[in-house]
């Protein structure tokens, strides 16, 4: 039974000296300025805790909407994203810090901090300040690596071009207005968001900067700039389009974004 349970406990101690091994490797750790489950940014300045608490353990920790450094904005794998889970019950505030690569992996999760405060300010406060401790398990110390550009086997972003066809020619020659044809094109090219202020800038494999996209007034949508082209990119049935005008017609260019 001893030697069972030696057994278990090194192979946790090996799974967690891993863990941390990994997460040695990021300098930077970036977080929402406002967490999914609450309508307000840094709610009950949760989100400026959770940036305290990691930084006491030792990481650089940006906000979203900051301008980020080189080594981030040119590869957005160089970096952790950070996240608060809440799993509050009716009568216990419980939440957790997470951290995950640029592909969504979640390299560590916290202890759950639990509080049964009824004043909710002061309950996810103390259950914040309960996850945020357990950071000191990771033993952090960032090691000097640098994170290489994730590889991908689709060809480079090509240009869109607009077609149009119409066989009545004399009819186009002597009308008043051009009619406005959408031109669909499709773009399987994987392009990472990279956040900068007021929106994001889309990079390629390269790594190259293809398009500069800010935020409106409106969700999932965005006025863009890039390659000479101003238009709009939005979110329709949960893919992702850059509209813009070429030679008076409008082309509509499917992207693959990854955020």
């Amino acid at each position: 039974m001893k030697k069972i349970v030696l057994f278990f406990a090194l192979l946790f101690a090996g799974a967690a000296f891993a863990q941390s091994e990994n997460i040695n490797n990021y300098k930077y750790v970036i977080i929402p300025e406002k967490f999914d489950f609450f309508k307000e940014a840094n709610k009950y300045n949760l989100n400026n805790l959770t940036k305290m608490a990691l930084e006491k353990y030792g990481f650089t920790v940006l906000y979203t909407n900051q301008q980020m450094p080189a080594e981030v904005a040119l590869n957005r794998c160089g970096a952790l994203y950070g996240d608060l889970i809440n799993d509050s019950g009716m009568l216990t505030t419980i939440v957790s810090i997470v951290l995950k690569d640029c592909t969504g992996k979640v390299l560590f999760t916290s202890e759950k901090g639990k509080s049964k405060q009824k004043d909710y300010q002061k309950a996810y406060y103390e259950a914040t300040r309960i996850a945020g401790a357990s950071l000191a398990d990771l033993n952090y110390q960032y090691n000097g690596a640098v994170i290489a550009v994730p590889a991908t086997p689709t060809p480079a972003v090509p240009q869109a071009t607009a077609v149009a066809t119409n066989s009545n020619s004399t009819a186009t020659a002597t009308a008043t207005a051009v009619a406005v044809v959408p031109v669909p094109v499709n773009n399987e090219n994987q392009l990472f968001a990279q956040p900068i202020t007021n929106g994001y800038q889309l990079v390629d494999t390269t790594p190259k900067v293809v398009l500069k996209m800010y935020k409106t007034s409106q969700p999932d949508s965005y006025s863009a700039q890039g390659d000479g082209k101003n238009g709009v990119v939005f979110k329709k049935a949960n893919e992702w389009f850059f509209e813009y005008y070429q030679n008076d017609k409008l082309v509509s260019e499917k992207l693959n974004i990854k955020f």
